[in-house]
C-alpha cells in the first residue's frame, strides 16, 4: 500500500512529463490502494476464520467525511463561478490600481491570510484565485502570487478556529479554546506569511499586465448592470461567510450551510433574470456556473483523500503517529516542540486530518501540564498541522485547489515556492517557541 502510495505521488508530480491528467493517476492510486487492504483484511479473515466485511464499513465511514470535503469544493466553487459570471469581482478589482509586482503581492497576501481566518483557507485560496485572474495575465506571474495565496491561506486559517479544519477539529475536540488559539498563535501565523514575503520582496521587481477583458472566457460578454454586479457579489460573500456560522449554531457539517447559500444564491438569481431573454441571461445562472466548475479538479480531490484514509484505516498513520512518540520525549517542552514540527512538515505529504485525527487518538487532554486544554502540545499542533501543509502544493486543501484551478505543476511549486513555504514554517514555529521557552508567553 504505502509503495502504490509513493508511487501515486510521484506520478502527480511528473504529470506533465508523463502526460497523464493528475485526477486519473489519483484515482487510481485511491482505489488500488483500498482494494489492496480489503485483500489484506480478507486473507487475515480467512486465516482466523474471521469476518471480513470491515472494509466496506471503513470505507463508507471515511467516505462519509470525503463527500462532506467534496460537496463543500463544489458548492464553494460555483458560488464563485456565479459572482464571477456576474463580473462581482470587479466590485474589489476596480479598486486595487496597482501594477507593482511587490505592492500587488502584498495587498493580495494580506487581503488571503485576514479572509481566510473569517471564512477559511480552502474557500479564501478558490475566491483569490479568481481575483488572480482579473489582475494578472501572465500565467508564469499568477502562478507564483497563487502559491503566495496557498501560504497566506495556510497561515490565516491556522490561528482562527474556522480557517482551518485541523483547528476546527481541536477546537469542537475541546483541546483548545477559541480565544486562546487566537491569541497565542497569531503572531506565529503572521511571522509564517511576513518572512517570505519580506525575502520575496527585496527581489521581485517590475510590474504586472492586466488581461485585456474583465470578465472571464465564457461569459460571452453578458451585460450585467452594477447593481447586479454588487448585489450578486455581496450575497455571494455574506453566503460564504454565513457557512462558519451556520456549522456553529447547528453543529451540522460545513458543507451544509455551503449548501444553503448556494440554494439561496440560486433563487435570487433566478429571480433577477426572470424577465431577461435567453441570450440575455447565458452564462449568468447557477446551471451555466455548475456546468464551468472544474470537475477534474473534484475527482482529484476524491483520490488523494481515499488514498490517505486506506493509510488510516490500514494502521499505517497511526505507526507513524506511535513511531514519532518513541522517539520524541513529549513529557518534556522540546518532545512536544520536536514532535509537533515533524507532523507539519509530514501533512505537507499526507493529508494533515488524519495526523491530528490520530494525534487526538493517542493524547488525551489533562487537566494540567502541556497536554491541558489551551496547553503547548494542542496549540502548536494546530500551528504546526495548519501551515505546514504549504511546503507541497498537494500538501493542503487550499493548496490542492489552487492547483486544480490554475493547473499548477508540482516541481514548479516545489522549485519556486516550498523553500519560501518552509523558511515561512521554521520562522513561525521560532517565534512560538521563542515566545513559550525565554518570554514565558504574553
Amino acid at each position: 500500500m504505502i509503495v502504490v502510495f509513493v508511487l501515486g505521488y510521484v506520478a502527480i508530480a511528473l504529470e506533465h512529463p508523463l502526460r497523464i491528467d493528475k485526477a486519473a493517476t489519483a484515482l487510481v492510486n485511491g482505489v488500488v490502494s483500498w482494494a489492496l487492504y480489503a485483500f489484506m483484511v480478507q486473507a487475515a479473515s480467512e486465516a482466523a476464520h474471521g469476518d471480513a466485511h470491515g472494509v466496506e464499513g471503513h470505507l463508507l465511514h471515511h467516505l462519509s467525511e470525503i463527500a462532506s470535503i467534496l460537496f463543500f469544493l463544489m458548492g464553494a466553487m460555483t458560488i464563485v463561478e456565479v459572482v464571477d459570471g456576474h463580473q462581482g469581482f470587479s466590485v474589489i478589482t476596480d479598486r486595487i490600481k496597482t501594477t507593482n509586482k511587490v505592492k500587488l503581492l502584498w495587498i493580495v497576501a494580506i487581503l488571503t491570510f485576514f479572509f481566510s481566518a473569517v471564512l477559511d483557507n480552502l474557500t479564501t485560496s478558490i475566491v483569490m484565485v479568481s481575483l488572480l485572474r482579473k489582475l494578472i495575465k501572465d500565467k508564469e506571474t499568477r502562478w507564483f502570487f497563487a502559491g503566495i495565496i496557498v501560504v497566506a491561506a495556510n497561515a490565516g486559517g491556522a490561528w482562527s478556529p474556522i480557517g482551518d479544519v485541523t483547528t476546527t477539529m481541536l477546537w469542537i475536540g475541546g483541546q483548545i479554546t477559541a480565544g486562546a488559539i487566537i491569541k497565542n498563535i497569531f503572531i506565529s501565523s503572521l511571522f509564517t506569511l511576513l518572512v517570505p514575503m519580506a525575502i520575496i520582496s527585496f527581489r521581485m521587481k517590475g510590474n504586472v499586465t492586466r488581461p485585456e477583458k474583465v470578465e472571464s472566457i465564457g461569459h460571452h460578454g453578458a451585460d450585467v448592470a452594477e447593481s447586479e454586479k454588487r448585489l450578486i457579489f455581496i450575497v455571494g460573500v455574506l453566503g460564504l461567510l454565513f457557512v462558519p456560522v451556520f456549522k456553529t449554531v447547528t453543529h451540522l457539517p460545513p458543507f451544509m450551510g455551503m449548501m444553503l447559500s448556494l440554494g439561496v444564491l440560486w433563487i435570487i438569481t433566478e429571480k433577477l433574470h426572470a424577465n431577461k431573454l435567453d441570450h440575455e441571461k447565458h452564462g449568468l445562472n447557477v446551471l451555466a456556473a455548475l456546468r464551468k466548475i472544474d470537475t477534474a479538479s473534484v475527482l482529484f480531490f476524491l483520490g488523494i483523500l481515499l488514498a490517505v484514509s486506506s493509510l488510516q484505516s490500514a494502521g499505517q498513520l497511526g505507526l507513524v503517529a506511535s513511531s514519532l512518540d518513541n522517539v520524541f520525549d513529549t513529557t518534556q517542552n522540546a518532545g512536544v516542540y520536536g514532535i509537533n514540527l515533524v507532523i507539519g512538515l509530514l501533512s505537507s505529504i499526507v493529508d494533515n486530518v488524519p495526523l491530528v485525527a490520530a494525534a487526538m487518538g493517542m493524547y488525551q487532554t489533562a487537566g494540567e501540564g502541556l497536554f491541558m486544554q489551551d496547553g503547548l502540545f494542542w496549540e502548536f499542533l494546530a500551528y504546526c498541522a495548519g501551515t505546514g501543509g504549504s511546503a507541497l502544493i498537494i500538501g493542503s486543501a487550499a493548496g490542492v485547489a489552487v492547483m486544480g484551478i490554475e493547473k499548477i505543476d508540482f516541481i514548479w511549486y516545489l522549485k519556486r515556492i516550498s523553500l519560501l513555504a518552509v523558511i515561512g514554517y521554521l520562522a513561525g514555529a521560532g517565534w512560538y517557541i521563542f515566545e513559550n521557552s525565554v518570554l514565558g508567553g504574553f
